[in-house]
């Protein structure tokens, strides 16, 4: 069975800090291309970053300088290492599974993000 469990979220004040883990289970996690996903209230779910099999990393022009991401494939763990955090990162945060090529996809059940003083 896949599952895939995403930490580390909470409340925090703008400029500050949170580093979100999503542990993976029942797949073979390092061949997957990884990715942080977030959603907003009332706004469509959106990427915000993604790092290859091979460690190649993208991330979107809103949070680019300020979040990080990374993967561990010896503990099967997906990072997002997220900095001075703004009220508009507020959000539901996914992790998402992806076997390029494939139609092997998986999704997380989310952990909220809350920027706010």
């Amino acid at each position: 069975q896949v599952q895939l469990v995403e930490s580390g979220g909470g409340l925090v004040q703008p400029g500050g800090s949170l580093r979100l883990s999503c542990a993976a289970s029942g797949i073979s996690f390092s061949f997957y291309t990884m990715a942080w996903y977030r959603q907003a209230p009332g706004k469509q779910r959106e990427l915000v970053a993604t790092i290859t099999n091979s460690g190649i990393t993208n991330s979107a022009d809103s949070v680019k300088g300020r979040f990080t991401i990374s993967r561990d494939n010896a503990k099967n763990t997906l990072y997002l290492q997220m900095n001075n955090l703004k009220p508009e990162d507020t959000a539901v945060y996914y992790c998402n599974a992806r076997w390029s090529g494939t139609r092997l996809d998986y999704w997380g059940q989310g952990t909220q993000v809350t920027v706010s003083s």
